[in-house]
């Protein structure tokens, strides 16, 4: 290597890794165009900072940015009132933008001599079967753009192929797409020379020509992996099953290389080079898919294997950002070739044929392109009938006149410091500057699972297919709670399982559980991130021998599945016991973020939830709550910016207020709120459950967020809501205007979260207090291994059939409140008389969760919520710790606790282990009781006998007669 080269190399290690790319020969373009990219500046910014030379369009990025954002509101609103069809409106639409595009990359295209500076615009998907259809409508397109530096994309079909080479051969700029094969490559390729020696022919200027070859890259992996997998399943010997899965990840790169390879030997020799001659430029290959979908696999890899001169990369945002963030610029292209033709021919050798693949890659391709075109179509016809309001809409508050000021005030900062474009490029500066880059897999989510969905569909259909009657899932905190609420949303599907979840150690909860499946046909899923999670892998030890004495130990592993992060424990376990499937969540997405990776939607697939819908409603939010999209319009950001504002004005209660439809939608975003935001004394404290109360029961520290199921509301919740609002409290009102939509809250508060815990000051993605608890428990069980007992505990009070118990500090001043009257009604007194102003109640119930306790829970929270004025919250152990748990020791000291433990009435055995699930609840309690007792909180356990029913008739009997 020359001096000079290696000091270019050095050099670029310093600046951008988008930018470096351009010392290796590629040119890096965006897979993505709307309005908001053009009119904030966004475009040009990349441009100037990102070293941007092109810009590809989407449809089903225009097709969610005109539902989900106010993009094209009034451009929408003025054509909706011609007699343009939807087609007519959206080519009005994308016209203009392709137009502002290109006169601002006008500069790039003048700058790299023709080069570079391109933006692409598709013919109908519908006409890729079409040759004359896809030349009037290219030629029209054309025309009408009228901008030199544009680029007509067309499909790599055999009918498509001939139309390139004519619209070449008239001095067309083609954007040639949907390239999966190395001999559909070369037939386009020669298309594209023939096409321009015709144009030279009839006098044309072939240096005015340009045309891109664009080649998909992870789509082929995502479907060859999947072959591989199927294939390793029936694998005759342990080295076919090495053989193949030696292939997985290896085949998209190393069919690229050689595509690459064979382009060079095109573009050399005498007839090409009649033609650079003239000042043809080569018809370069553009890696198009490079987004990646596996999660095993590095989230940059397409981009960095693929790197060499006289290429493009067009990339999505999520990775466009990622490479910014983390990529690592190298010369990689014509590396390791010999190894590529390997992989190639080890491929054949294992009986899959690239050939076949494909092909069924091209003609899927076109369905996909054919079916985002008809949704975009599908959006402006009801926009055009309805004038639909877009989802920013769906959104209104109302808030006293200081903190509605704060808010705008906010929302300019956000703004002017283009924090919303930093928050979507992973800049950890906007948190805390620790590790928050590393936990932002969540924002490109749904792009990921659409692009993806075969496994989905495919786990559907296999489930659909196998008789099982019941699935039920074993998990905890973000593992469960997402499929929890989509479980009790959706209700259970025709012709699929029902569906049941088990996130709880209480030995009478567990057997009502197991009481409600029939294990001969029921499937579990152990959802796990970590793969470590103390109870899905005890729930799975049970179970695991549960359905061994059931079907027997060659058949046990057909009725598992496990979803858990690539290369955990769990993993290990999963692959050791025959699982049926093991599904892969991301690292770089933490539990309570993982509602739209696999954690949350292999189980909706399996329950029959159309998860394709789900996704492309979400997709909605995903595009409303983009970069570009200015901030005051953006809902996440909006809605993150007022809860932030509240919360640091001492309004840090957000009470969760849902339609019966979608009740269960509050748990879920309590885990989010309180485990993101409570922390270092400060943060959320999520109220969820909690009965509306008159406006006069409230104290002055809350922030009301109503979320409205349309259609399906409950007209007595509408006037107590009404009437808070009139009062003057803040009030956030959200419509959901259909159940598939409960996919765009999810997104919608998880940036909501992020930017609230950027408003705050706070790392929303760490959760240091959860894991305190976890090693206190762990402790106390590996106590009890070891002698068989857990430590020996003094009540401070034994009354009624209630013992009560408080660390030595706070004993004492209970005592000394409760004075010379030793009763529980005293203790309970001098405990619920240290709730003062902003303060907030809590009741801890580490008993079984079912209807009879909940009502008796809820009653006891209503009465101290009206007698005190405080907030309250209720949570069942040991599944608050993974949620609620973080804020009640790591967030602000306003928290007044109530513990609630019980004598079992019956115990479980935990297999392979001394403990019991009596044991471990027990010594989960204990442990969450040290660390809130450590973090100097107000708390008080109340320990009831086996007679848990009449324990809490006890508790709220009291509890009501002192306050």
């Amino acid at each position: 290597m020359s001096a000079i080269r290696a000091t270019a190399i050095t050099s670029i290690t310093s600046i951008n890794p988008l930018k470096a790319l351009a010392t290796y020969g590629q040119s890096v373009w965006l897979d993505y165009i709307r309005r908001s990219l053009i009119t904030s500046g966004e475009l040009q910014r990349h441009i100037d900072e990102d070293g941007l030379a092109g810009v590809t369009s989407n449809p089903a990025i225009f097709e969610k940015a005109i539902a989900g954002s106010n993009d094209y509101a009034d451009k929408l609103s003025r054509l909706n009132s011609s007699n343009l069809d939807a087609k007519g409106i959206y080519e009005e639409i994308a016209i203009g933008d392709i137009q502002d595009a290109a006169d601002i990359m006008k500069p790039v295209y003048t700058a790299t001599k023709r080069r570079d500076g391109y933006v692409s615009l598709e013919v109908s998907p519908d006409l890729a079967n079409d040759t004359a259809g896809t030349l009037e409508e290219a030629r029209r397109l054309w025309k009408r753009v009228a901008r030199e530096n544009v680029m007509i994309k067309v499909p790599a079909t055999p009918a498509g192929v001939p139309a390139i080479q004519q619209l070449i051969s008239e001095g067309i700029n083609v954007n040639v797409t949907l390239l999966f094969a190395q001999q559909a490559y070369e037939n386009v390729a020669e298309a594209y020379i023939t096409g321009l020696e015709k144009f030279a022919a009839s006098g044309g200027d072939v240096s005015r020509v340009a045309s891109v070859a664009s080649f998909f890259i992870s789509r082929i992996d995502t479907l060859i992996d999947n072959l591989l997998t199927e294939k390793s399943k029936r694998a005759g010997s342990d080295q076919e099953r090495q053989l193949l899965e030696s292939l997985l990840g290896k085949v998209a790169i190393a069919n690229g290389k050689l595509t690459y390879e064979r382009y060079k030997q095109i573009y050399s020799g005498p007839r090409w080079n009649a033609l650079k001659a003239k000042g043809g430029q080569t018809q370069r290959l553009l890696w198009a898919s490079t987004s990646t979908k596996n999660p095993s696999y590095r989230d940059v890899i397409y981009v960095e294997e693929l790197i060499g001169p006289d290429t493009v990369d067009t990339i999505p945002p999520a990775t466009f950002d990622g490479f910014r963030d983390h990529g690592v610029p190298k010369e990689s292209l014509e590396a390791n070739l010999d190894a590529a033709r390997q992989t190639m021919q080890n491929l054949a050798n294992a009986g899959v044929s690239m050939k076949d693949a494909t092909e069924k890659l091209l003609a899927d391709g076109v369905n996909i392109f054919e079916e985002a075109f008809g949704k975009l179509l599908e959006a402006i016809e009801k926009n055009r009938k309805k004038n639909l309001a877009p989802k920013i809409a769906q959104m209104t508050w109302k808030l006293p006149a200081d903190l509605e000021a704060r808010v705008k005030a906010t929302v300019q900062e956000w703004e002017q410091g283009k924090k919303m474009r930093r928050l979507w490029g992973r800049d950890s500066s906007l948190w805390t500057n620790s590790d928050e880059s590393n936990w932002l897999g969540w924002l490109a989510m749904t792009e990921d699972q659409l692009a993806h969905i075969a496994h989905l569909n495919s786990i559907a259909e296999e489930v659909q297919q196998s008789g099982f009657s019941h699935v039920a899932l074993l998990g905890m905190g973000g593992s469960s709670l997402a499929p929890e609420v989509m479980s009790m949303t959706f209700g259970r599907a025709k012709g699929f399982p029902e569906f049941h979840m088990l996130d709880s150690t209480d030995p009478a909860q567990i057997k009502a559980f197991e009481g409600r499946l029939n294990l001969k046909t029921t499937l579990f899923i152990v959802s796990s991130k970590s793969g470590s999670t103390l109870e899905p892998n005890i729930f799975k030890q049970y179970f695991f021998e549960r359905m061994k004495q059931t079907v027997g130990e060659a058949k046990v592993g057909e009725h598992f599945i496990a979803i858990t992060d690539p290369g955990s424990a769990f993993e290990k376990v999963a692959t050791r016991d025959k699982f049926r499937h093991i599904f892969h969540g991301r690292a770089d997405i933490g539990g309570r973020y993982s509602a739209l990776s696999d954690f949350g939607l292999v189980p909706s697939a399996v329950m029959g939830v159309n998860v394709k819908k789900f996704l492309n409603c979400t997709e909605e939010m995903v595009q409303a709550c983009a970069a570009t999209v200015p901030v005051a319009d953006n809902p996440g950001a909006v809605l993150g910016i007022i809860i932030g504002v509240h919360c640091n004005a001492g309004k840090d209660k957000v009470t969760l207020i849902t339609s019966p439809g979608i009740s269960d939608l509050g748990a879920w975003l309590e885990q989010l709120l309180a485990e993101s935001t409570g922390k270092e004394g400060k943060g959320i404290i999520p109220v969820d459950r909690e009965e509306v109360g008159s406006p006069e029961v409230y104290g002055k520290d809350r922030l009301f967020v109503y979320i409205r199921l349309e259609g399906a509301a409950d007209a007595a919740q509408d006037t107590k809501v009404d009437a808070l609002e009139k009062a003057g409290l803040s009030v956030v009102r959200i419509k959901v205007l259909d159940k598939y939509d409960i996919g765009q809250e999810f997104f919608r508060w998880e940036i909501a979260t992020a930017v609230a815990g950027s408003v705050i000051g706070i790392n929303c993605f760490n959760q240091p207090d959860v894991e305190a608890s976890k090693i206190e428990t762990r402790e106390l069980t590996q106590k009890y291994e070891e002698t068989g007992s857990l430590p020996p505990e003094s009540p401070i009070l034994d009354d009624q059939g209630i013992k009560l118990f408080a660390d030595e500090k706070y004993a004492g001043k209970l005592t000394i409140a409760a004075g010379k009257e030793k009763t529980l009604a005293a203790y309970f007194r001098a405990h619920l008389d240290t709730i003062g102003a902003g303060d907030y109640a809590a009741l801890l119930a580490y008993v079984q969760m079912n209807e009879a306790n909940d009502k008796a829970l809820q009653s006891t929270r209503k009465a101290i919520r009206d007698r005190k004025k405080s907030a309250t919250c209720l949570g069942f152990g040991p599944r608050f710790l993974h949620s609620t748990g973080q804020a009640y020791k790591g967030g602000p000291n306003t928290g007044v606790f109530l513990q609630i433990t019980c004598d079992d009435a019956a115990d479980l055995p935990v297999p392979g282990q001394k403990f019991t699930f009596g044991v471990v609840k027990a010594a989960q309690a204990r442990g969450d009781f040290q660390v809130l007792s450590k973090r100097n909180r107000r708390a008080l356990r109340v320990h009831l006998g086996k007679d848990v029913a009449a324990g809490l008739a006890t508790l709220d009997r009291v509890v009501k007669q002192v306050i």
